[in-house]
């Protein structure tokens, strides 16, 4: 079956947003047609991108792979994709794969694009594999080690999977550190001690701050031990974001040192590659169901401008996307080419 369009999600002006029809080119050799099963709002970004708040001099930087348009607006945005292959060479059709492409029910794909699903992982669970990636990364220039007392402060998706890939290291004594008192739910699942921050515990060999507020922060340096590492991992956008570096930061020698997923950590980048640490982070989520926990609510695409203001100015942890066709096997309509 051939289709000419496709329903993609749009920012068109900062808070809104609509679902606008476009053009569905045929793929050409190379290229597959890929029909969306599952996509996530990743909460923190694509809050900031539907309230405008990406800073002028970060418009190349913040670009996802597959972005149309330029911000503030209008914007097409997102990289949380699952997706079932409809039509392309051998073997691809049928297969079900992640993408970091925005919210829209059907596309085309370069091959080198497309990330198949390791055997174990569910699509609904797949829509956590970028938040997965960042984490790993993050895990990557935190450089835990066996043994270390480690504190997480902000229980957010990135935090949380943070938290639990440092929790894999033998021995490590690891604390997850919020104000919503509710996410001690989602840590006794995760396995991880969680402590409100006023009875969080000081003395960390590192701490990893995720929770993108000035507080935290503050929090952060606080509960670092003398010479320990504090690794930043929030992105506040064009908020201006004032620290406690007075007082003891100096005679401490405490360490700042910022995470970012757009490269990889420095440790790694001789022998790792983008796609080397993306098919880690499904792997990863193959192996620990239990992160499903972080998913906490379901819409359907077409309710997406809806659900995206409701999803910017909340709690939310991970959103999960489900189209009209949401079965992520292929249908009898699909061809190769």
């Amino acid at each position: 079956m051939a289709y000419s369009t496709a329903r993609a999600f749009w920012v068109t002006a900062p808070g809104e947003g609509e679902l606008r029809d476009e053009p569905l080119p045929e793929p050409k050799e190379g290229e597959l047609l890929v029909r969306s099963c599952f996509s996530a709002i990743s909460r923190g970004t694509e809050s900031l991108v539907w309230n405008g708040q990406v800073p002028e001099s970060q418009y190349q930087r913040m670009r996802a792979p597959f972005q149309a348009g330029d911000f503030p607006a209008p914007v097409k945005y997102g990289y949380c994709n699952i997706g079932v292959v409809e039509a392309g060479p051998e073997p691809w059709p049928g297969q079900r794969i992640f993408s970091l492409y925005p919210h829209q029910e059907r596309f085309v794909l370069p091959v080198r694009d497309a990330h198949p699903l390791p055997p174990g992982l569910a699509p609904e669970r797949a829509v956590l594999a970028a938040n997965t990636e960042t984490a790993l990364n993050a895990c990557w220039d935190a450089s835990p080690l066996a043994g270390e007392r480690i504190s997480v402060i902000g229980a957010g998706v990135v935090g949380c999977l943070t938290a639990a890939l440092c929790a894999a290291v033998p021995g490590t004594e690891v604390e997850l550190i919020d104000i919503n008192p509710q996410r001690r739910r989602i840590a006794e699942r995760l396995g991880i001690a969680f402590a409100e921050p006023k009875r969080a515990r000081g003395g960390a060999d590192r701490v990893v701050h995720a929770s993108a507020s000035e507080s935290g922060a503050a929090l952060a340096l606080s509960l670092a031990a003398d010479e320990a590492t504090v690794v930043e991992l929030s992105w506040y956008g064009q908020r201006a974001v004032r620290l406690p570096l007075g007082e003891d930061f100096h005679s401490r020698r405490l360490t700042l040192k910022s995470s970012q997923v757009g490269q990889l950590a420095a440790a790694q980048r001789p022998r790792w590659d983008h796609q080397r640490r993306l098919q880690k982070a499904l792997e990863l989520l193959a192996a620990n169901p239990a992160w499903e926990v972080l998913i906490d609510g379901e819409s359907q695409f077409a309710d997406l401008p809806r659900v995206m203001a409701s999803v910017a100015a909340g709690d939310a942890l991970c959103h999960r996307i489900r189209y009209s066709e949401s079965s992520c096997f292929l249908s009898t309509s699909a061809t190769t080419s």
